[in-house]
Formats: structure tokens, sequence, C-alpha cells
């Protein structure tokens, strides 16, 4: 069993920044490719960025290359969102996953966290 627990939501100005974090309980760690969602109010939940067991290989959605960047420590169980010039389109929950293999389809992953809420005041 696996256990996942974001942190670091809140609500930020248009143009701001949020660093999420999640947590895992898993060890190793660095036998799961981990994966960050979000879903917005009426909107199916959707893909956003993954990273590979070892980190090597990274995914990210259209909508967020170049202004987020994932990242893992598996020294320490967690795995990061760093979230730059954040845009009121940006407000959702946001959810990490894990899985043995990198995946950018939601229904793929058998472990997820509880979820932490974005807000981007436009």
């Amino acid at each position: 069993q696996v256990q996942l627990v974001e942190s670091g939501g809140g609500l930020v100005q248009a143009g701001g920044s949020l660093r999420l974090s999640c947590a895992a309980s898993t060890r190793p760690f660095s036998s799961y490719a981990m994966g960050w969602f979000r879903q917005a109010p009426g909107k199916e939940r959707e893909f956003v960025a993954g990273i590979s067991r070892s980190g090597v290989i990274i995914n990210y959605a259209d909508s967020v290359k170049g202004r987020f960047t994932i990242s893992r420590d598996n020294a320490k169980n967690t795995v990061y969102l760093q979230m730059n010039s954040l845009k009121a389109e940006d407000t959702a929950v946001y959810y990490c996953a894990a899985r043995i293999q990198i995946s950018t389809i939601p229904r793929d992953y058998a472990y997820w966290g509880q979820g932490t809420q974005v807000t981007v005041s436009s």
C-alpha cells in the first residue's frame, strides 16, 4: 500500500509561484514513477507532469511546459511540482499519483493523494 500526502497549495495572484510537495510512505520510493494531475470544477482530471523512477524521463502537459517543473528526491520520499507564472486557468485541485511505469493517463495510476487546492486570482 502506498500513501501519498500533498502539501503546498494555496491562494496566489496571477504571475506568482507555488511549490507543491507529495510525500510518499512507500519504500523504496524509487520503485514508483510519479505523476501530478489536476482537476478543476466541472472538468475531468488531467495530466500535468510525470517523472520516472530514476528521474531521467520527464513529461509535461503542453499547457504547463516552460512554467512548471517536476522533480523528485528519492532520499526524502518526495516529489515536487514547482509552478511559476501561474495563470487563473491553473486553478484546480492538484493530486499526486504513483505507479510502476510513468504514464500520462489518470486511470493507469492505482495510488493517489487526497489533493491540494491551488487557486490563482487574476
